[in-house]
């Protein structure tokens, strides 16, 4: 199988936070699962960086190394295929708003494409045709 780890499961498996689900932790875990990680997460973690919304205790480059080839995660490259569904992928209502998160969005387009579940405590991916794992 292959996963694609949402922002937040990401870091939880990283940290080894408490919060990552038993089951996503035992998917992650595997050896038999392929995990990918995407740009739009690189890119969300350095946004909330320079926000101020999330620090790193070590110099950010060290971190993406130890939290990706650490692991033994994969990039998973960002190519057109990915932004074409994206420019057509429906702004459906959850709970009474459109879902316009940018970094979502991306991720469900990729998953889509390239046949992938996505690790996700986020409830808001099962509005779209994408397979999660919590």
């Amino acid at each position: 199988m292959k996963l694609l780890l949402d922002t937040h499961a990401w870091l939880w498996f990283h940290l080894g936070d408490n919060k990552l689900s038993p089951a996503a932790k035992e998917n992650i875990l595997d050896p038999a699962n392929a995990k990918f990680v995407s740009p739009a997460s690189f890119w969300e973690i350095s946004i909330k960086i320079s926000l101020g919304k999330y620090a790193l205790n070590i110099p950010y480059a060290q971190f993406m190394n130890d939290s990706i080839a650490g692991h033994g995660f994969q990039i998973l490259e960002l190519a057109p295929r990915h932004t074409e569904l994206l420019s057509t992928l429906p702004f459906l209502t959850i709970g009474g708003n459109p879902h316009r998160d940018p970094f979502d969005r991306l991720l469900i387009s990729q998953a889509l494409i390239d046949g992938m579940e996505i690790v996700t405590k986020d409830e808001k991916f099962s509005a779209y045709a994408v397979s999660t794992i919590w």
